[in-house]
């Protein structure tokens, strides 16, 4: 299989926080191999993202401060291919099986605020998840969701610490032994 990794583009630490450890969460949950949030080295959203991966298992990796051009460049000139999720892409209901179907390893692109142009020609596909504003997130998680078949919901992590035990009403979480 594959690897997949998300690069979270513009983050500003004082205003993403949250969101930007929400695109990490979904990642991981979602069955990436890890998040890299470009430019602004942020210990904060890096610790939150490893404290999870710790309790409730991995592998999973976050990287904080990487330039967002070279993350592109080195991914490209190792093999790899660019997904840049945008309401201004092609639905992924028409490009899921494309993307899917190449070996290649695929660094999902989502943005905050407004990406720069240069993405968009950098990108080896520009996906939308409707062409209406939402959450990165949310495109993020459906994009993955596609991209696996489903299968992401069945995923079990190593070396989890905590599990939750499904039931229909109440909250059980157990301890591994």
């Amino acid at each position: 299989m594959p690897k997949l990794v998300v690069l979270r583009l513009g983050h500003r630490p004082g205003r993403d926080k949250r969101l930007t450890t929400h695109v990490g969460l979904v990642a991981r949950a979602f069955g990436a191999d890890g998040v890299i949030i470009s430019d602004v080295r942020d210990k904060s959203v890096e610790l939150s993202i490893q404290n999870v991966v710790e309790n409730w298992g991995g592998p999973f990796f976050i990287k904080t401060g990487e330039p967002w051009r070279k993350t592109i460049d080195e991914w490209k000139r190792a093999g790899g291919q660019v997904v840049h999720l945008t309401m201004y892409g092609i639905p992924v209901q028409d490009k899921i099986e494309e993307i899917r179907k190449s070996e290649s390893n695929k660094l999902v692109v989502v943005g905050a605020e407004k990406v720069p142009r240069e993405i968009f020609d950098l990108a080896d596909h520009n996906v939308s998840v409707t062409q209406q504003p939402h959450s990165e997130a949310a495109a993020l998680a459906v994009f993955l969701h596609m991209f696996f078949n489903g299968e992401e919901l069945y995923k079990k992590f190593s070396n989890a610490r905590l599990s939750v035990a499904p039931q229909e009403r109440g909250k059980v979480v157990v301890e591994a032994a």
